[in-house]
């Protein structure tokens, strides 16, 4: 009933950069409590989805940003056109395996949408078509698909809307005709049972989003008839569930930032009941990898940056299982596969990722590894549990995604794939990439990757500083065809590997969450004063992006240190933190309070109220700021840009740019298909390069 009461005062407001008319939110102000303490916040009405005051507001604010990308068009159609000219329109990916056949994704000129091609020979057929899926939608995502066990039927998993909410279909694996299944309200994973009739998938919980069930559903009922098999009450945890490369078990996980349990079920058997494998416990993270002759383990038990144990039966407690592979403090195990005769490790030391390969009848060891400083090195698609080759996926930050082809028993490897660009102008030995390690203001040395064209004089040079710090995600080093456009403009990027990830370790993560979360902040801050002052770019052209967590992460330096960025870009921010992590019932709090702390206890309210972004806005000058989110986000709610913005304008005391994208038909992850992703891209580029064209 309260919107009813919300009306919207729009004053105009003129700024002289651009002759925009900006909108003022009116101010209605409510009263939060919590621990005590009072704060008031004006603009708390904005969580009032679907309301014509919000809706109107939202209208407002993507006038101004309208306006400014009119005023940009003739510089976004450049960027597009050089996008086209330089990426293959026609892009394939390398081809790969599943279930014994062979898939290849293309993309086709003019289409927006993949499509899946299965190959035979020389011969290719169209398997899925994205494109036909998504007519009429304004959103479209493919989340998974899987053939059947005998290949008789393929399962896919879609979302129309952008809020992760996936429908699972099934359709004929060689015809275009679906069955009458239809599973709705899931978190687009599912796997199959061996008998090819039966499907495992995990559903959300309809107001927190929360994967938190597992359901068996048999092929020809209605979903009102499938069966719980697992269910997870604790709002910490979410579950996923998968199949394991040998195909003998579906194994569901329940786990939370710190703790986890893993549940088996037989795949030949999928009415029996599912077995734990490790009781959860405080603290404890594992993670199980199903070989012919037992389990092995990949456990953070006594060992922060894991260990790899080995047992032949499901235990009864974590001491039946023997150690394989030791902690190290100095490498960081992030995941293990295991293969017929073969187990694979994927291994970061020093920040620098290796796979090691070892014999499981020798013990005998051989490493795929990289002679660079800024690389991402992984496994591609390996679906063959008996294999005796497996593919890898390098790139760098001057060097397309490549995939080689790796003989487990020799260590020889040859090329497989690489994403060649259409631009014939383009070399890998145009451009220059290093490691550099700036000091934080408590002595911790932080890695930052950069890249930039040959012969820059990268004193003179404007700099793009990107960085994430959230969840011990790290950020890779990674090839960019789009980022081209601004390094051949004379830009260099930064790539900051800030406290909050795990590039130097999981230490790394601990000392950027809870109550350390500030050093996340504070060593993007440190990274781009050194920057300016060491001569790597420009001290008075620094640009810095970040999404998400990452968007939390621009929230705090735009408020601790505005003075350091001449823009900033905030894709999807995080940024009205201890609201949004009081409010239990918006998707993903609960789950969160492992990464951020729980706000409801004293000590945890007051260090997050010190640092979030929409708490702390007070009258200063602030950078140009462009601030984008979407309206279906399940991740962050569209209303926290949205105050944070309707803030910024009531207390900023320059007349720097200050605008909200707000689309309409997306979620998290921005809208969908390559046209628009691209034009996305050309629009943050098109903010940076105008103001550029000040200096």
């Amino acid at each position: 009933m309260r919107a009813l009461f919300l009306t919207i005062l729009f004053i105009p407001m003129l700024t002289k950069a651009q002759n925009i008319v900006e909108p003022s939110a009116k101010k209605i102000p409510k009263t939060l409590t919590t621990n005590g303490h009072n704060r008031v916040d004006n603009y708390y009405w904005m969580n009032e989805r679907d309301s014509k005051d919000v809706l109107d507001y939202i209208s407002q604010e993507n006038k101004v940003s309208e306006s400014f990308f009119d005023s940009k068009k003739a510089l976004i159609d450049e960027l597009l056109a050089e996008f086209e000219n330089r990426i293959d329109p026609n892009e394939q990916s390398a081809p790969f395996e599943m279930n014994g056949n062979l898939f290849q994704v293309h993309n086709k000129e003019g289409l927006d949408y993949s499509i899946i091609m299965k190959l035979n020979g020389s011969q290719s057929t169209v398997f899925i078509d994205e494109n036909e899926r998504a007519k009429g939608h304004s959103y479209y995502d493919l989340g998974e698909w899987l053939p059947s066990p005998d290949n008789k039927m393929v399962a896919l998993s879609e979302d129309f809307i952008g809020r992760r909410n996936y429908t699972i279909t099934i359709r004929g694996f060689a015809t275009k005709s679906f069955l009458k299944d239809k599973i709705s309200e899931t978190d687009g994973s599912f796997v199959w049972a061996n008998d090819n009739k039966t499907i495992f998938y995990v559903k959300k919980d309809p107001v927190t989003l929360r994967s938190f069930q597992v359901f068996r559903h048999e092929l020809g009922t209605a979903q009102s008839k499938d069966v719980l098999v697992y269910e997870d009450l604790d709002e910490k945890y979410n579950v996923d569930i998968q199949k394991s490369l040998n195909g003998q078990y579906i194994v569901i996980n329940s786990g939370s930032s710190t703790t986890n349990e893993t549940l088996l079920i037989n795949a030949d058997k999928p009415t029996d009941k599912a077995h734990v494998f490790l009781p959860r416990k405080k603290d404890h993270i594992y993670y199980v990898e199903v070989h012919s002759n037992g389990f092995y383990v990949l456990s953070n038990d006594n060992a922060k940056n894991r260990k790899v144990l080995f047992v032949n039966t499901i235990p009864k407690k974590l001491e039946d299982c023997k150690e394989v592979i030791p902690h190290s403090t100095d490498v960081l195990l992030e995941e293990i596969t295991v293969f017929d005769k073969h187990l694979v490790v994927q291994e970061r030391t020093n920040g620098l990722q290796k796979i090691k390969i070892i014999d499981l009848a020798t013990n005998s060891e051989k490493y795929v590894t990289i002679d660079e400083e800024t690389y991402s090195l992984g496994l591609g698609v390996n679906d063959n549990y008996v294999t005796s080759t497996i593919y890898y996926r390098y790139n760098s930050m001057t060097t397309p995604s490549t995939v080689y082809k790796y003989d487990l028993s020799t260590g020889e490897k040859e090329l497989f794939h690489r994403n060649e660009l259409i631009d014939k102008s383009f070399s890998p030995e145009n451009y220059d990439s290093q490691r550099i390690w700036v000091t934080a203001n408590d002595g911790t040395k932080i890695p930052v990757s950069l890249v930039y064209k040959k012969g820059l004089d990268l004193s003179k040079a404007p700099c793009l500083l990107y960085a994430y710090g959230s969840y011990g995600y790290t950020i890779p080093d990674r090839f960019s065809a789009t980022r081209l456009s601004l390094l051949d403009r004379g830009f260099v990027y930064a790539l900051a590997h800030i406290r909050g990830g795990k590039y130097m370790g999981e230490e790394w993560y601990e000392n950027g969450k809870f109550l350390k979360k500030k050093n996340t902040f504070t060593d993007f801050i440190n990274v781009a004063e050194v920057l300016g002052m060491k001569g790597y770019c420009d001290k008075s052209r620094i640009y810095a992006q970040g999404g998400s967590a990452g968007g939390l992460l621009m929230g705090a330096v735009t408020n601790m240190a505005p003075y350091l960025f001449k823009g900033v870009i905030a894709q999807v921010p995080f940024v009205d933190v201890v609201t949004t992590m009081l409010d239990e019932s918006i998707p993903l709090t609960v789950g969160e309070y492992e990464e951020w702390g729980n706000p409801n206890e004293e000590e945890y309210y007051y260090y997050m109220l010190n640092y979030s972004p929409y708490d702390n806005i007070h009258a200063m000058d602030y950078p140009n700021l462009l601030i984008t989110t979407g309206y279906h986000d399940s991740q962050v709610q569209y209303w926290e840009p949205l105050k944070w913005i309707a803030k910024i304008r009531e207390y900023r005391t320059n007349e720097n740019q200050l605008l909200l994208d707000c689309n309409m038909d997306a979620g998290h992850g921005g809208g969908s298909g390559r046209s628009v992703e691209r034009l996305e891209i050309a629009k943050e580029f098109s903010f940076i390069l105008g103001l550029e064209e000040t200096h």
